[in-house]
């Protein structure tokens, strides 16, 4: 145990140190765009421990822009536009049935705080905030039945990292959690940091 507690200690002491001379996001402004995959699911797996357990998820392509206001070398402000298309594959091996789906094809929206670790050449990051997504909404379940285009509320959060020499690549998983649709999209996305100072 002593030995756990000294090894955790001279990490702790690294990190400390070189945070002063690494930066994990420079201050400035910036300009991220970023492309990945994008997948909604319900809130609820339907029929949980059953043999009929139905998990309904609709997947496809996310695309999105960010204005970055570096604020300090841990922390910045970020606007944030974006898309996602999707789309579900058709069970060809369930008949008479339902086609159950979740989808989203919406434009996205709004804004989000960025805290990073300033630890050099990978720094990771936690973001959270709060957006409109405007589109088309589908959770088609066997206990929700929504169908709408509307504009909605949803809460966007994120966590990855950034890597390399400037931070500039950045590889992230993201969620966004649409309350009254009674859907939540997960991505996985890559992207790049141009500066613009």
């Amino acid at each position: 145990m002593t030995s756990l507690f000294r090894k955790t200690f001279i990490i702790i002491i690294f990190i400390t140190f070189s945070s002063n001379r690494a930066k994990s996001q420079t201050t400035g402004n910036y300009i991220k765009a970023s492309i990945g995959y994008g997948s909604s699911s319900s809130y609820y797996i339907e029929n949980y421990g059953s043999q009929d357990e139905l998990d309904v998820m609709g997947g496809g392509l996310y695309l999105q822009g960010e204005y970055v206001v570096g604020i300090k070398s841990w922390y910045s402000l970020r606007a944030y536009a974006g898309a996602i298309f999707e789309s579900v594959d058709k069970n060809q091996n369930v008949q008479n049935q339902p086609l159950y789906k979740v989808t989203t094809n919406a434009f996205l929206m709004g804004g989000k705080v960025r805290i990073c670790a300033p630890i050099p050449w990978v720094a990771p990051f936690i973001e959270g905030g709060i957006g409109a997504s405007i589109g088309k909404f589908e959770t088609f379940t066997p206990n929700v039945n929504f169908n709408k285009s509307t504009v909605l509320l949803h809460i966007p959060f994120s966590i990855g990292l950034a890597v390399g020499r400037h931070k500039s690549l950045e590889i992230g998983i993201s969620g966004y959690f649409h309350p009254t649709a009674k859907q939540s999209t997960g991505v996985f996305a890559v992207g790049y940091t141009f500066p613009i100072d």
